[in-house]
């Protein structure tokens, strides 16, 4: 007789270097001070590294399992949308902690659909573009630029507002 419950996959492990940064962090006598590891743009690059293949596969994982929608779908450029990473690496870990609690894993499915609607909101109609692989610059982009520069803006910041001023 097959066993109807073996299609179900595993959650993905984060990254061992991860796994050893909470460890440390949540130590009683703990020397480190650092940011959530959720908290990705407090992180160290070294941090940061190994997240991004485990991101994806959380995204992956959560695409396969979950999505039976179009609109549901975590597109595959999901790092290039600063918000939607944000999102993700916190639905990733709030995950590994729901689920040693079963009544915190109905919350955690909660969460996931408040993330959906949440992800929706945040790519609009060109959301669909990005789940094809087709990724544009961001569409509001222009009207950040009203913003301006400042005097201590980060080159990549400094690129993007380049990139708003040649499109209008």
């Amino acid at each position: 007789m097959t066993n109807p419950l073996a299609p179900f996959k595993p959650f993905p492990e984060p990254p061992a270097l991860i796994l050893e940064y909470i460890a440390a962090r949540s130590a009683e006598e703990s020397m480190v001070d650092g940011p959530a590891p959720w908290d990705l743009g407090a992180l160290s690059a070294e941090l940061t590294a190994p997240l991004h293949a485990w991101l994806d596969s959380v995204c992956r994982w959560l695409n396969w399992r979950y999505t039976w929608q179009p609109q549901d779908v975590i597109p595959p450029c999901w790092a290039k949308h600063e918000g939607l990473g944000y999102e993700v690496v916190a639905l990733a870990f709030a995950r590994i902690d729901a689920y040693a609690d079963a009544g915190s894993s109905v919350v955690w499915h909660e969460q996931y659909e408040r993330f959906l609607t949440r992800m929706k909101r945040a790519l609009g109609k060109d959301g669909d573009e990005c789940r094809v692989g087709r990724h544009d610059v961001r569409p509001a982009r222009f009207q950040l630029a009203a913003w301006g520069a400042k005097p201590s803006q980060s080159t990549n910041e400094q690129e993007q507002s380049e990139l708003v001023k040649e499109s209008t």
